[in-house]
């Protein structure tokens, strides 16, 4: 009879384990961040890239004008992977494009740029990563659309195919 009961209470104790993790596997913990569209940008002051000025945001992003915030960094592989996309939303007339350099190193930004080309129109740098952080970036790539200081659409990750036609149709 002690024979028969250990296996018993062994498998069941199993059973419920098993139960007790697949119903775990339903409930996914994954986080995914918010994209904060229709949010008021933040207003910052920043050093342009190339020189020691400091410009305030406020001056830059205008009304009626669409601009496209890009947080990036020469370290950053996806960056490099969507500088296309990036070139190709430079010849879009009623765009502007805003570059955040994040945490990057003057030098190796400035051989990024020399060997892939600069589609920004402006360039801001955040060395320290504090300006990427009030417009709630994850890291890098980030890229905000902005028409009328509100951020309209966020793409977290690098710029894909799919993301560069929803930017062109919006802009229209």
């Amino acid at each position: 009879m002690k024979i028969r009961v250990i296996p018993i209470i062994t498998t069941i104790f199993f059973i419920i384990i098993f139960i007790l993790f697949y119903r775990g596997l339903e409930n996914s913990n994954i986080y995914v961040p918010k994209t904060n569209i229709n949010k008021q940008i933040p207003t910052f002051n920043a050093k342009l890239y190339n020189s020691s000025e400091e410009v305030s945001s406020s001056k830059i992003f205008k009304d009626n004008q669409f601009y496209l915030m890009n947080i990036w960094s020469s370290w950053c592989v996806p960056c490099r992977d969507e500088h296309g996309f990036l070139k190709e939303l430079s010849d879009e007339k009623n765009l502007k494009l805003i570059g955040l350099n994040y945490k990057d190193n003057k030098e190796s930004a400035n051989k990024f740029l020399n060997e892939l080309g600069n589609p920004y129109d402006i360039i801001f740098s955040d060395p320290k990563g504090i300006i990427a952080i009030d417009w709630g970036a994850y890291g890098v790539p980030e890229t905000y659309l902005i028409k009328n200081k509100m951020i309209i659409k966020k793409t977290i990750g690098p710029l894909d195919k799919n993301s560069i036609m929803e930017i062109k149709e919006i802009i229209k």
